[in-house]
């Protein structure tokens, strides 16, 4: 059992954990799917033209699940109407609905227009938070409890009948006042908030859910995920996790932030759906999630550039040149391209790319297709003899 744990350990393959497929619209999370990108549109939701627009954005450059939030009786009955534009006007597009405060009869609204209904178990039946408070009675957290169950029951069943989904999502900011008396400010605290909606989920036989515990801080969210999958594990619920730093910011730290923490959970074989969240178009965060899946090698759907970062052996202007060779090569999908400035080090660095541009000499450029050398070329043909190579290999197709 040892040689496997670390066989798994050390393997390059990343064995993701057991998961139940949910279906979401046609979109399938978890079990054998791939690891799904989500985002979620800014618009207000009575923008029914503005709201329809912004889904068909988002979904034209890869986003496969939309979200969007449902304040209001009004927005819930709005999401209708976007879900017929967008049949009429465009395509069907796999919906969720962002529902919080107190939100049963917004819910029960818009499970009849989506294909999914995320909660906050933290607001779900939100108390205002008491000042003079020092502890919770047992009467006191009967009552809530029972009044949770009252108030989720009905959008369990109703999801249950339409066989629709639901996701619980629990935020580090905003856990409820009794979880925080009892746990604290902690991924125990998130995991127990999530746990008490899921054990009532199980009660009524409903399994459609996918599972969040997201917080703005990549180490307190990484230990949330883990200890929530390990809890699940323990207690025989396989539903899949959906993944995100939430509150990323923007810009480089933005990425990076959001990349630490869905990567390093993604390699330990944990979560089924990610979004990242930053504080830009929601349209910028698809690429950084196609990324970073490329990266750990859940999905590929670019082409894997391999460079060196230059040194004085280097006989050519590297960055211009992988810029020239990206500018050409971008659109493809499923190729590595390695572009190495010279012989020293490139075959051997870049074994395992389909393509190879390396410095051959000055002035010329040596041409691989895997290990082996095809030909060679002068420096300013170089980037159109790639192309032509990757043509006659039948891998090209126009932009």
């Amino acid at each position: 059992m040892e040689g496997n744990n670390l066989s798994q350990r050390y393997s390059t393959r990343i064995i993701r954990r057991d998961t139940r497929p949910v279906m979401v619209g046609d979109i399938g999370i978890g079990g054998d799917n791939p690891v799904r990108v989500q985002s979620m549109i800014n618009e207000d939701t009575m923008d029914i033209e503005g709201s329809t627009a912004a889904i068909r954005r988002l979904h034209e450059v890869g986003c496969e699940i939309v979200r969007l939030t449902v304040p209001t009786l009004a927005s819930a009955k709005a999401v209708g109407e976007i879900k017929k534009l967008l049949a009429s006007t465009y395509q069907p597009v796999p919906l969720v609905a962002d529902v919080h405060h107190n939100g049963m009869k917004i819910a029960l609204e818009v499970a009849k227009h989506v294909d999914k209904v995320r909660i906050n178990p933290g607001l779900f039946v939100f108390e205002k938070p008491d000042p003079n408070r020092t502890e919770f009675t047992k009467d006191e957290i009967d009552v809530i409890k029972e009044k949770i169950i009252q108030k989720f029951k009905p959008i369990v069943n109703t999801l249950k009948e339409q066989n629709k989904a639901l996701r619980i999502g629990v935020n580090h900011g905003s856990l409820s006042e009794r979880m925080l008396f009892a746990y604290g400010d902690t991924p125990f605290g998130m995991v127990e908030s999530a746990m008490e909606f899921i054990r009532i989920c199980h009660s009524l036989d409903f399994h459609n859910i996918v599972i969040s515990m997201k917080a703005s801080r990549a180490p307190v969210m990484l230990a949330a995920y883990r200890m929530m999958a390990d809890t699940m594990d323990k207690e025989g619920f396989n539903y899949p996790l959906h993944l995100g730093v939430t509150e990323a910011g923007d810009g480089d730290y933005g990425r990076i932030k959001s990349t630490v923490g869905i990567g390093t959970l993604l390699s330990e074989g944990i979560g089924d759906t990610i979004r990242v969240s930053l504080t830009e178009a929601p349209e910028k965060e698809i690429p950084v999630a196609y990324s970073i899946l490329q990266a750990v090698g859940l999905r590929k759907t670019m082409v894997e550039y391999i460079s060196c970062p230059s040194c004085g052996r280097t006989l050519f202007n590297l960055e211009e040149v992988v810029a020239r060779v990206r500018d050409a090569t971008q659109h493809l999908t499923g190729l590595d391209i390695a572009v190495m400035g010279c012989i020293v080090n490139g075959p051997g660095e870049m074994a395992d790319a389909d393509y190879g541009y390396v410095g051959k000499g000055v002035g010329t450029i040596a041409l691989y297709r895997n290990r082996d050398e095809i030909k060679r070329v002068p420096e300013d043909e170089g980037v159109q003899a790639l192309v032509d190579l990757i043509k006659e290999d039948g891998k090209w197709v126009d932009p």
